[in-house]
C-alpha cells in the first residue's frame, strides 16, 4: 500500500511538473521566436532556417525555468494534498514524514542529474548547432533585408544603402561598398535599382550610376547606364567564433585542467581549445557554475518545498508556513541564478561559492530530521 501511495504522489507531482514546464517554456519560446523573425526579415534568410534556429533555442528556454517550475510544482502538489486531507493517508498507513522527505530527495537527485545533462550537453550542442546554422545558411530573400535610409551589412564584406524603397521594390539613390582583398574596396552608386532573379541567381539591376574601384595605388571610375550586380555565393556577416556558453562541457573541464597546472603551480595556456586562455578564465568558471552547480540547488528547493508537511492545515501557523516556505524557495532560486556574478578568477573563492548548495542541502535535511524526530518523541 505504501508503494501505491508514493506512486500516486509521484505521478501527480511529475504530471503537474511536466505540464507546467512544457507550457511555460512554450509561451516564453513563442515570444522569443517573434524576436528571431529578424533573422529572416532583416537578414533575408530562408523560412526553414528561422524555424530550425528557433527550435534549437527551446532547450535553453526550458533549462532556464526548470528549477523554478520544479519548486512551484512540488509546493503546489504538497499544498493540494494537505488541503484535500490526502496527506493523512500517508500517516495512517505508517509512513513517517522523514520517509516522505527521503522519497522526494531521491526524486530530486534524478531530476538534478537530468538538469545537469540538459545544461551540460543538450543546450551547448543546440546553441553551437544554431550558430553553425546561421554561419552556413545563405541569404535568400535579398529584397527583404534592404530598408530605406538604413545601412545594411548582413552580407560579409558588403554594405548596401538606399535612400528610398518603393512598395514595388524599386530602390532609389543606391550606395554599395564592397571590400576587396589587400584592403582595397569598390564603391558603386546608382540612381535606381531593383532585385531580380536570373535562374536561381539573385541580381541587383542598377541604372544610371558609376563604379569606383581603389587598387594598386590608383582609382578607376566607370560610369554605366545599366549594370547587374551579382549577389551569388556571398556569405553572411554572422559572427563565426564560438562563445564560451557554446563550448562542449568536456572542453571546459579540459581547459581548466590545462590552465591550472596544480603540480607545477603555474598557469599555462592551451591554444588547441578555443577561448581557453587566462583572460577568459572567469567566464569558464561561470559556465561551469551554471551547468554543474546550479542544478545542485534542485534538491535544496525540493527539501524547502516539502517543509510544508511540518504543520497540518488545522494549525493556525500553517498559512504563515506556506508564505515563508514560498519566499525561502524563491530567494534560494534567485540566489542560485544571480550568484554567477560572484564567480571570479580566484580558485579558492569559487570553491567556497560552489560549496554553498551542498551546505544548504545538508543543513536543511538535518533540520527536518531533527524536527520530525523531536515531534515523534513528543
Amino acid at each position: 500500500m505504501k508503494k501505491i501511495i508514493f506512486r500516486k504522489f509521484l505521478f501527480d507531482y511529475l504530471n503537474f511538473f511536466l505540464i507546467a514546464l512544457i507550457s511555460s517554456a512554450t509561451v516564453i519560446w513563442v515570444f522569443q521566436a517573434v524576436n528571431f523573425l529578424d533573422i529572416m526579415i532583416e537578414d533575408g534568410r530562408d523560412y526553414l532556417v528561422y524555424i530550425e534556429y528557433s527550435l534549437l533555442n527551446f532547450p535553453k528556454t526550458t533549462s532556464r525555468i526548470f528549477i523554478f517550475v520544479l519548486f512551484f510544482s512540488l509546493y503546489y502538489v504538497t499544498t493540494k494534498y494537505e488541503l484535500n486531507n490526502e496527506l493523512i493517508l500517508f500517516w495512517n498507513f505508517g509512513i513517517n514524514k522523514i520517509n516522505l522527505v527521503n522519497f522526494i530527495f531521491k526524486i530530486s537527485i534524478f531530476l538534478m542529474i537530468f538538469q545537469i545533462f540538459l545544461n551540460s550537453f543538450i543546450v551547448p550542442n543546440a546553441q553551437n548547432h544554431a550558430k553553425s546554422l546561421l554561419k552556413k545558411s545563405e541569404v535568400n530573400f535579398f529584397d527583404n533585408f534592404i530598408k530605406g535610409k538604413k545601412f545594411n551589412d548582413t552580407i560579409k564584406g558588403l554594405t548596401i544603402y538606399t535612400e528610398e524603397k518603393g512598395k514595388n521594390g524599386d530602390l532609389k539613390n543606391l550606395y554599395i561598398k564592397r571590400e576587396l582583398e589587400n584592403g582595397q574596396f569598390q564603391i558603386t552608386y546608382a540612381k535606381t535599382g531593383k532585385f531580380k532573379l536570373i535562374g536561381n541567381i539573385p541580381i541587383l539591376e542598377m541604372n544610371n550610376g558609376a563604379t569606383i574601384t581603389s587598387g594598386n595605388n590608383s582609382v578607376t571610375n566607370i560610369s554605366f547606364s545599366k549594370s547587374d550586380f551579382s549577389l551569388a555565393n556571398l556569405k553572411s556577416n554572422t559572427a563565426t567564433y564560438i562563445k564560451t556558453q557554446e563550448m562542449h562541457s568536456t572542453k571546459l573541464i579540459k581547459c581548466l585542467q590545462n590552465i591550472y597546472n596544480f603540480t607545477e603551480k603555474k598557469i599555462i595556456k592551451n591554444d588547441k581549445i578555443k577561448n581557453c586562455n587566462i583572460e577568459n578564465i572567469s567566464n569558464i568558471f561561470k559556465e561551469i557554475y551554471k551547468r554543474f552547480i546550479v542544478p545542485i540547488y534542485i534538491p535544496v528547493v525540493s527539501i524547502i518545498a516539502i517543509m510544508l508537511i511540518i504543520l497540518s492545515k488545522e494549525n493556525h501557523k500553517y498559512q504563515k508556513l506556506r508564505i515563508i516556505t514560498f519566499l525561502i524557495g524563491f530567494f534560494v532560486i534567485l540566489f542560485s541564478e544571480t550568484t554567477s556574478r560572484l564567480v571570479s578568477k580566484n580558485l579558492l573563492e569559487n570553491i567556497l561559492l560552489f560549496s554553498i548548495p551542498f551546505f544548504l542541502m545538508i543543513s536543511l535535511y538535518l533540520f527536518l530530521l531533527f524536527k520530525f524526530n523531536k515531534i515523534k518523541k513528543i
